[in-house]
């Protein structure tokens, strides 16, 4: 019996960090993306000029 809570545990455990690396890696791709666009953005203000 004590086996089957430790189990129920580890994968309810496994899936919130799972959830917490997907969501991390989200906030980090977007972050990237802004600022790839920030840098496009930049470097075509410095062309025109």
């Amino acid at each position: 019996m004590n086996d089957r809570q430790t189990t129920k545990k580890s994968s309810k455990t496994a899936q919130t960090r799972e959830d917490r690396l997907k969501a991390a890696l989200k906030a980090n791709m977007a972050k990237r993306k802004a600022q790839a666009r920030a840098r496009a953005s930049n470097n075509n203000n410095q062309k025109k000029e």
